[in-house]
């Protein structure tokens, strides 16, 4: 007997309730008899079939054969599904769920918050148009052969400025001249000051891949859009970010007086920064209900750590615990050593300090007073982020020099940023930590004062040099000083030593790094403290927090192998009295020198005066990689327009993200009006077991959200294989109908060559969606008019076809949906 067609057409009417679906199968039962040979597709799935759990609840992708996965591979729903699977992150599984009201609420705060962060991190910075900063460059600052960006036209190489008499004119005005691929372009410098910027890269490579042509600008403005939508999506990263940390609450801290008491203890008079990152740090613990993230943006020894202490006094008189986390044993034993002096008034505080120096024993009943509570204050290493450190009531974490720390560690830093109050201290900060300041979605104080008595570090900068070394050691010693000598590594550490010894037998010299044994390291690191050491020989391992008033040289060999943030800090390790200090720079020599190391050391010599890490990390943000700020990916975006246009870009899109906005619909909402009829092989019906309940599934999934029905298809193909085409049909009128719902159409509808779809979303989003599609016929088709995206097509489609088109457009679309706020 022939096996006949089952017609499905109430399938497809999506909208209509489950009972209609089931009718369809209850009254063709005798269909679904048992046959000897399985769905010819899916012999080799035969033994899935005997089990009766529901099909999103399986795993078993390894389960499929080779040849079955190649199919799947290629086809268009398996195309939608891999790049679902990329997009859904683990922050987009933890999106905090909000209502549109809510979401205008938080937007708006976020909108304050950055204005905020703008105006006191920048200042009344030159170049400031309309609240967006402007990277432009002057063009008299610019050299023969250096790459410039024009707005419009794209990547040239400045000529010069010559003086030209434009065409109806006799006065002679001085013209740019650019280089682009195919030929000259002049424009006049008051208009190149508006529309030219400086080609930097993140990496040391200068030179762009390709100078644009005057002729043909669509291949810069494809770079440029690429460029907008890889922004647009950081933007919506961080505000998805930044949303959930408003969203946690905890309870503000009550204010003592206690709090007065333990700031009149103080010894110095606070500068006028100083007092200011007071009274923010007082009022994010005890006036705001969500956790603090604030980063204290001060030069070495201008106070920092003052500031933490308050925080922490408030934290912990409020009964919960405060961890301070350093990057070096070294830093963290000299932490533990000012917060026990600070709070020696108050025996019920208790402190305790944990690292890897410590004995078994010690350590566990270190851990074990953590768990209980006993200890108020735990100080430490990356050690306190391990699984073993259990918290009774952490209410603090107060990361320094966060930079210095490993990509787990930020990881880990940064899950703690969701429900506790997060205090970072930084003379430098890392990339990242700068550009969420500059950008306002994290709060800054910046302490650029410095303490009345301090005395600017004056930097030399040389090639290497026995007798230049010698000198600058004998005039410290000669003050009665001691000398910092720094290398990049251990190895070299010993050579430096036979030196030193037969330069200066009669003086205390000791090594240090981080390898030695802690004993060891200690005792070294307390008798250079005492001053009974007077030169000490050692890694960056100083680099952070050492505090010898006594110390006022510092030696750095092999210049060209430190970042320029640790640079910036080992030259802090000096000049921390009111004694003149020297930082003597060396390199090997200079024509062996990367360009980018040429730059760091020019841009360090540039932040001689005091106070200027801030503005430090800023140069050095253009300078090294940007890969810890966004992302290896992003990098590659960066490059496509330079990293001033970038940033130009970025501040232009922060100032208009809710604009950006796609407010979905509901799934049940959306009518599909195109009427397809296909017919399920009743052979796969029979071998789907249960037909009934796995429909149900579909459409409970596609109800849900695209990753549920994303997870659904692939459980599917997993289980019984490759479906046949007419499932296919079925499967993508539920996916064009999820993918309506989340861009906000509510309607799609067929007029001979005229596709419509009527929709909620502001022509700017379009554009940005239609901007980031990969398909240029799909992206020439559409046109936005009123509350109606159109598209003509050549010729009238058969509705199957015309449904894979609508997929296929719809698949595009809805993959710009990372660049956009969807709440």
């Amino acid at each position: 007997m022939a096996v006949p067609q089952v017609s499905t057409p109430l399938l497809l009417q999506l909208g209509s309730s489950s009972p209609s679906l089931w009718s369809l199968f209850t009254l063709n039962r005798p269909f679904l008899y048992k046959q000897k040979r399985p769905y010819p597709l899916l012999t080799t799935m035969a033994v899935h079939t005997q089990g009766r759990l529901p099909i999103s609840s399986l795993n078993t992708h390894n389960l499929v054969p080779k040849r079955e996965k190649m199919e799947l591979e290629t086809d268009a729903i398996s195309i939608l599904n891999e790049r679902i699977r990329r997009d859904h992150s683990k922050r987009e599984a933890t999106r905090p769920a909000m209502d549109s009201q809510e979401a205008d609420m938080y937007i708006q705060l976020v909108k304050q918050q950055q204005q905020r962060g703008l105006q006191k991190l920048k200042g009344d910075r030159e170049g400031k148009e309309g609240g967006v900063f402007s990277y432009k460059v002057d063009p008299y600052t610019l050299r023969s052969g250096d790459y410039v960006v024009h707005k419009k036209v794209g990547v040239g190489r400045f000529v010069g400025i010559k003086f030209d008499v434009p065409r109806g004119s006799t006065e002679p005005i001085e013209y740019v001249f650019i280089e682009y691929a195919d030929g000259m372009a002049k424009l006049p410098v008051n208009q190149a000051a508006r529309m030219l910027y400086r080609y930097n890269l993140p990496n040391e490579t200068k030179k762009p891949r390709t100078l644009s042509k005057l002729s043909d600008t669509s291949a810069w403005e494809r770079r440029k859009t690429k460029g907008k939508v890889a922004i647009q999506k950081m933007v919506v990263d961080l505000m998805e970010l930044y949303l959930h940390r408003l969203k946690q609450k905890r309870p503000p801290y009550p204010r003592s007086p206690a709090m007065a008491e333990f700031a009149a203890q103080f010894p110095y008079e606070p500068t006028p920064d100083q007092k200011q990152a007071f009274i923010d740090v007082e009022k994010d613990l005890t006036e705001r209900e969500t956790p603090m993230d604030r980063l204290i943006c001060g030069d070495v020894g201008f106070g920092k750590t003052e500031v933490a202490l308050r925080a922490i006094f408030c934290v912990v008189a409020a009964g919960k615990q405060a961890m301070v986390l350093a990057p070096t044993i070294v830093l963290a034993k000299q932490h533990f050593d000012v917060i026990s002096e600070r709070f020696s008034k108050d025996p019920t505080i208790k402190v305790g300090l944990l690292s890897r120096f410590q004995g078994k024993a010690e350590k566990d009943e270190h851990l074990n007073m953590i768990k209980k509570g006993d200890l108020d204050i735990i100080v430490g290493t990356h050690s306190l982020l391990g699984n073993r450190v259990v918290y009774n009531n952490l209410g603090l974490l107060v990361v320094d020099e966060e930079q210095r720390f490993g990509v787990k560690q930020k990881e880990k830093i940064a899950s703690f940023k969701t429900s506790v109050d997060v205090l970072t201290l930084s003379a430098t900060p890392i990339p990242r930590t700068l550009y969420l300041a500059l950008t306002g979605f994290r709060d800054a104080s910046l302490i650029s004062t410095p303490p009345p008595e301090r005395v600017p570090i004056k930097t030399r900068l040389s090639a290497f040099g026995k007798e230049k070394v010698i000198a600058a050691i004998q005039y410290e010693l000669d003050r009665g000083g001691q000398v910092f000598y720094v290398l990049p590594r251990i190895k070299g550490l010993e050579e430096v030593m036979d030196f030193l010894k037969q330069s200066f037998p009669d003086v205390d010299i000791a090594i240090a790094h981080g390898k030695q044994y802690s004993k060891q390291l200690e005792e070294t690191m307390e008798k250079f403290a005492q001053g009974e050491i007077k030169i000490l020989i050692c890694t960056n391992i100083v680099e952070s927090g050492l505090d010898i008033q006594n110390a006022n040289t510092i030696i750095i060999q092999d210049v060209q192998q430190f970042g320029l943030a640790q640079l910036y800090q080992l030259r802090g390790r000096v000049g921390r009295a009111d004694r003149e200090a020297y930082a003597c720079l060396f390199y090997p020599d200079k024509s062996l020198l990367s360009n980018q190391a040429l730059e760091r050391l020019a841009a360090l010599e540039d932040c001689r005066e005091l106070g200027q890490g801030f503005q430090l990390a800023e140069r050095d943000m253009g300078i090294r990689g940007f890969g810890t700020i966004f992302g290896e990916q992003q990098t590659g975006d960066v490059g496509n327009v330079g990293i001033d246009l970038f940033f130009e870009m970025l501040f232009e899109s922060l100032s208009k993200v809710e604009e950006n906005r796609v407010v979905s619909v509901p799934y049940q909402s959306v009518q599909i009006d195109i009427n397809i009829n296909p017919h399920l092989p009743s052979e796969y019906i029979n071998y789907l077991e249960n037909p009934m309940e796995i429909i149900n599934e579909a459409e409970k999934a596609a109800e849900k959200d695209v990753w549920s029905l994303m997870q659904f298809t692939e459980n599917l193909r997993r289980q019984y294989g490759k479906e046949p085409y007419s499932m296919g049909i079925l499967l993508k009128k539920l996916y064009v109908r999820r993918m309506a719902a989340d861009l906000g159409i509510s309607r799609i509808y067929a007029s001979g060559k005229m596709v419509g779809m009527k929709t909620n979303m502001s022509k700017r989003v379009f554009k940005l969606m239609t901007d980031s599609m990969i398909s240029d016929v799909h992206r020439n088709s559409l046109i936005f008019e009123g509350d109606q995206i159109r598209a003509e097509l050549l010729l009238e489609l058969p509705r199957e076809q015309l449904l894979n088109w609508i997929f296929q457009c719809l698949a595009e679309l809805h993959s710009s949906l990372p660049a956009l706020i969807k709440y």
